[in-house]
């Protein structure tokens, strides 16, 4: 699952593609900004956490990963 997370103060979103489910991701969320938890902790495919303070969380966005288009053909 494609999980976007917009940062305060920053230009740049994070991006990652995540191993849980959705339900995770949004528990893990909920928990972060009711303040039963000091940060956002994700984990990647790869197994590489991604922590972020919860009071600088701007936005979550949870989707579906993009499917790559490979080959060629008319524009």
């Amino acid at each position: 699952m494609e999980v976007k997370i917009g940062v305060l103060h920053t230009p740049r979103e994070i991006v990652l593609e995540s191993g849980q489910s959705a339900e995770e991701v949004e528990s893990a969320v909920s928990a972060a900004l009711s303040g039963k938890a000091q940060l956002l902790s994700l984990t990647d495919e790869k197994g590489r956490k991604v922590l972020v303070p919860a009071d600088r969380l701007a936005y979550v966005e949870l989707g579906e990963p993009a499917v790559r288009k490979v080959g060629f053909g008319p524009l």
